[in-house]
């Protein structure tokens, strides 16, 4: 059943409409989105079981395409959705990252880095550039890895720091196993890291693992010093 045909007063469109969209669920925000079901699965319904199914807004922004469309009623115009909503609050979060901004708010840095790498199915390597004052230079993902591990590369860090002529950075990766705790080999290249950027006079400020609901900080943990 589409939106539009619903009862009035009923829909989570016209929720929105009359009390704002902070007053509708995950559910129903969804719902609006997607804006029908299928003959037989109204689109809250819809809604609820694609939550359920994959454990929340993150998992089902970030499942692949495969595992979305063979729920009922998804296809590829609502797979199309979803994406263009989940890059939105990507882009949302970027701009709040933006060029020149000052890394003074702990909390700001891991929610941006959450939204960029938290639940994806792959490793992700990336790097923060930041200038003398820590203000952000650029965000760049350097090294995609399989489900296992990334490739590393030191030479390759530091030749992006110094093309972009960066005074310290923070390096990030995710752990597609949705578990945050850092690994030995983690722990490793970040020595290695620490090294390499030591011969140009960089800092690296931190090292941060990103799991499906959690951070790990190296800093925070005295592995940095």
């Amino acid at each position: 059943m589409s939106i539009k045909n619903w009862p009035e007063g009923e829909g989570p469109q016209e929720k929105l409409l009359n009390l704002g969209a902070q007053q509708l669920s995950d559910a129903e925000l969804l719902a609006v989105i997607l804006r029908s079901g299928s003959r037989n699965c109204d689109v809250l319904t819809l809604s609820r079981l694609l939550l359920s199914e994959f454990g929340g807004l993150n998992g089902l922004l970030s499942a692949p395409k495969r595992l979305i469309c063979r729920q009922l009623g998804v296809g590829s115009v609502k797979y199309a959705q979803l994406q263009a909503a989940g890059e939105l609050t990507r882009r949302i979060s970027a701009e709040n990252m933006q060029r020149g901004q000052a890394l003074i708010n702990p909390d700001l840095t891991r929610d941006y880095l959450m939204r960029q790498l938290a639940n994806r199915s792959y490793e992700v390597f990336a790097i923060l550039l930041l200038d003398s004052q820590h203000r952000v230079i650029q965000f760049v993902e350097l090294f995609r890895g399989t489900i296992d591990s990334a490739a590393v590369y030191p030479r390759e860090v530091v030749k992006l720091v110094l093309d972009k002529e960066a005074a310290a950075v923070i390096v990030c990766h995710n752990h597609p196993s949705g578990v945050a705790e850092p690994s030995e080999a983690d722990r490793r290249i970040t020595d290695r890291l620490k090294i390499a950027l030591a011969t140009i006079d960089v800092s690296l400020l931190d090292h941060m693992v990103v799991g499906d609901c959690e951070i790990v900080s190296f800093a925070e943990r005295g592995w940095i010093n």
